[in-house]
């Protein structure tokens, strides 16, 4: 069994006092919010990211299906993206979004081998169909109910997709750079 430190009454009024640089505080508020954050967010998100082993914060999130939710200012043109409001709610520990391909598919705009620098990623076929290729994998057919996990950095595109193609993608932490390869 693990022993537990003791501390003074003294020593723990100190440590629970203490408040982060102020510096540091912004440092970590802009790199782990999402949009333009309120104050009170962005401490929590501070204080979660100066203590390490501390949870961050977070709400409930509901999303309702609304087909004006489906916006074209994602990742790539050829797509519509629902915000799931995951970001939001976890103070940028993760990401979720529906993703709707708009058909038809344009192998020319589409297949352009690149990697996301995130932790973790996974993607689910709600409808349709999406043909991919990752690195060390292959060409895979992806149909409706087909799930896969792309490790950090694998290098990977989309071939080819169906008309009706949705899919939903959770990815960590909620700001990724991707990088395209040549």
């Amino acid at each position: 069994m693990a022993k537990l430190k003791r501390t003074s009454k003294s020593a723990a009024k100190t440590a629970a006092t203490k408040k982060p640089a102020t510096q540091a505080v912004a440092k970590a508020a802009k790199k782990l919010s999402v949009g333009k954050p309120t104050k009170a967010s962005t401490t929590a998100v501070a204080k979660a990211a100066a203590k390490p082993g501390m949870r961050r914060k977070q709400r409930v999130a509901i999303s309702h299906y609304r087909e004006e939710a489906f916006l074209g200012d994602g990742l790539r043109a050829y797509a519509k993206y629902r915000d799931l409001g995951v970001a939001a709610a976890t103070g940028g520990l993760a990401h979720a979004h529906v993703i709707r391909l708009i058909g038809p598919c344009d192998p020319k705009e589409v297949s352009k081998l690149h990697y996301h620098d995130a932790e973790f990623q996974l993607v689910y076929v709600l409808n349709g169909w999406v043909k991919t290729y990752m690195e060390g994998e292959g060409e895979t057919l992806m149909r409706q109910g087909s799930s896969w996990t792309q490790p950090p950095r694998i290098r990977h595109l989309i071939r080819d997709y169906s008309d009706n193609c949705e899919l939903l993608e959770v990815i960590l932490p909620a700001e990724f750079k991707t990088v395209e390869v040549r």
